[in-house]
């Protein structure tokens, strides 16, 4: 095989290259978006449940529903209906 114009063969071969190069960080870069925003929407179901958890945990006299005779129960539902509701929320929005 003869090449007749070897330089402007290796512009295009460097052109080819770079594109290639730049396809691959964007490919790369999508995958860690959608990573990042899993971890975001995560994150977000979590915050409320683990802001009520800790509230509980700080194991304080007098708090009423403590004495409660549902009041584990009720908590433990309130927990369950938030983190469900944020997780249709989030999955009717599209975020995963």
């Amino acid at each position: 095989m003869l090449i007749r114009n070897p330089s402007s063969c290796r512009a295009n071969l460097e052109r080819d290259l770079e594109a290639a190069v730049q396809l691959h960080f964007a490919v790369a870069t999508e995958r860690t978006n959608r990573v990042v925003q899993t971890l975001t929407v995560i994150s977000a179901i979590f915050f409320p449940l683990t802001l009520i958890t800790g509230l509980y945990g700080m194991n304080f006299q007098h708090m009423p529903e403590l004495a409660w005779r549902y009041g584990y129960f009720i908590v433990l539902g309130v927990l369950l209906a938030i983190g469900a509701g944020l997780l249709l929320l989030f999955k009717r929005r599209g975020y995963f």
